[in-house]
């Protein structure tokens, strides 16, 4: 199957909060159904590195590495016997304009184009990995100090469960969905120390996030990332 765009993911951080599902029931695509981890529906703050991006192979002149920030949801899918599961992206935010633009058309998801920053600090022994995204003239901010040694994810954590989705799932409109999928190996984790979020969820993404400013993440995760490859197949459901 052709790659559309080949990439690394690095250093993502996920802060994980339980939501009401019927918060997310009105953005669920059709064909798909929520994905429950021991009876909570999640939603995910997500900061990483694009890191050597390539579309068809060529590479993208001056913006092949950026930040995205992104919350999403996870949903499943039973075809042929099994399950596919994946994420819902609420929005995807980019420094670059041509990348949302080109995102949008292509997949109809849900990217914006505004500043965005990033820091890492690492040594033998710790990391602090910062990400930073202006909206209304205000940074937010999502950053992580963490062992810098890694491990596997245990069989049936909340770690492997947040990680180990493997599709995409766009909610074109009240009948359509599109579907995508998105290859990578399972990745390894880092022991967190200490968090740090500063976000305005209503802002960024809506009165129904808003509450999320003001709580706690249910859990917060480093992963080391990996290279990744977005396949070229959209199907239509």
């Amino acid at each position: 199957m052709t790659n559309f765009l080949t990439a690394e993911w690095r250093k993502l951080i996920m802060a994980n909060y339980a939501v009401d599902p019927n918060i997310l029931l009105p953005l669920l695509p059709k064909g798909t159904e929520l994905d429950i981890f021991e009876g909570k529906a999640y939603v995910s703050l997500v900061g990483f590195m694009f890191i050597n991006s390539r579309i068809f192979g060529v590479p993208i002149p001056l913006m092949g590495s950026f930040e995205e920030v992104n919350l999403r949801f996870y949903v499943k899918r039973w075809v042929n016997g099994e399950w596919r599961r994946g994420v819902v992206f609420v929005n995807e935010t980019v420094p670059f304009k041509v990348v949302a633009v080109i995102a949008n058309w292509l997949y109809k998801e849900h990217y914006t184009a505004i500043p965005t920053k990033h820091e890492w600090f690492m040594n033998d022994t710790k990391q602090a990995i910062h990400y930073y995204w202006k909206k209304q003239g205000i940074w937010n901010e999502l950053t992580i100090e963490a062992s810098a040694t890694s491990q596997k994810m245990k069989a049936g954590s909340v770690e492997e469960f947040i990680f180990e989705h493997y599709y995409g799932y766009t909610k074109v409109d009240a009948i359509n969905t599109i579907e995508y999928n998105i290859a990578h190996p399972s990745w390894e984790i880092y022991p967190v120390k200490k968090v740090t979020i500063n976000c305005d969820f209503g802002a960024m993404y809506g009165a129904a996030f808003a509450h999320l400013s003001h709580l706690k993440p249910d859990s917060i995760m480093l992963a080391e990332g990996s290279n990744i490859a977005v396949k070229w197949k959209r199907n239509k459901l």
